[in-house]
């Protein structure tokens, strides 16, 4: 059996081979947010910045509230459930 690797600290969008086919639809509707909800690039980018150096990120994933980062760092409003955004 082949031992992988798995990242930890990826956000979805960094995966690789099916892992990344599944998020494909995430992606997608991140991409197709109503620009009233969403937030600027720059926010967003900021967020999923801070969710990188998060220990509680794993595979795109806050093991703290269950939520895909790059879903909830995408939508204005939202905030962080520990506080760091």
């Amino acid at each position: 059996m082949e031992n992988l690797r798995k990242c930890r600290r990826c956000l979805t969008r960094e995966l690789m081979g099916e892992e990344k086919d599944y998020f494909r639809n995430l992606h997608e509707y991140v991409a197709n947010l109503d620009p009233d909800i969403k937030a600027d690039q720059d926010l967003y980018e900021r967020r999923l910045a801070c969710c990188k150096g998060c220990d509680w990120l794993d595979r795109g994933m806050c093991r703290q509230c269950g939520c895909y980062v790059e879903l909830r760092a995408a939508i204005g409003r939202n905030d962080c459930p520990g506080h760091k955004w």
